[in-house]
């Protein structure tokens, strides 16, 4: 919910900064199966693979913060895509798995989830999403009106440092809207395949 992105000279929290970046990421792939898993406490399908970009942008203008318990499964969000992932046969298995926090939920390590990614073949790229440090967090006032307050978010960059290169993979770090975008341009650069018709 911390609002230090923004987009058009106006503040929006994260998730909705990371849902219009992600779909532009989506209309600009072709014969991709891609599919979304979000997670907070725990991991959860939002959509699974598919060539149907269209349906895949409606379940993800559905995601909404408050949907899962709150906090940080990045382990279990990880073995979860991949399970997701592993009866494909495409030539090339990512995974990007953008986060804010440091994982204090689940029941998987995130190191032991990039062990497994490695063994199954999927690279996985991290992107390690906000500011760190106080960031604007916003709340309701007396009257009801939205005011901030603010709040210490952490990053563990080595964890997610690590996951990438285990997997093959590589991090980022999004401090606002234009590195966010830049960074999954990158991404889209990065995964090509050739394709004979």
């Amino acid at each position: 919910m911390a609002e230090d992105f923004t987009m058009n000279g106006r503040r929006y929290n994260r998730l909705e900064v990371v849902k219009k970046v992600t779909e532009d990421f989506v209309k600009k792939r072709q014969n991709d199966r891609i599919g979304i898993v979000e997670f907070a406490g725990r991991p959860y399908t939002l959509c699974p693979l598919t060539l149907d970009y269209g349906v895949l942008l409606q379940f993800l203008e559905r995601a909404k913060i408050g949907m899962i318990e709150d906090g940080t499964a990045i382990g279990s969000s990880i073995a979860t895509s991949l399970n997701r992932l592993k009866k494909t046969k495409s030539k090339s298995k990512v995974i990007i798995l953008l986060t804010d926090g440091v994982n204090n939920m689940g029941n998987i390590d995130p190191q032991n989830a990039a062990e497994l990614a490695r063994a199954l073949g999927v690279k996985i790229y991290t992107i390690g999403a906000g500011s760190k440090g106080k960031v604007p967090y916003p709340v309701k006032d007396f009257f009801g009106n939205k005011v901030y307050q603010w709040v210490i978010i952490d990053l563990n960059e080595d964890s997610l440092r690590s996951i990438a290169e285990t997997t093959g993979g590589k991090y980022f770090r999004a401090r606002d809207t234009a590195s966010l975008k830049k960074i999954y341009t990158e991404i889209d650069k990065l995964e090509k395949t050739k394709v004979e018709t």
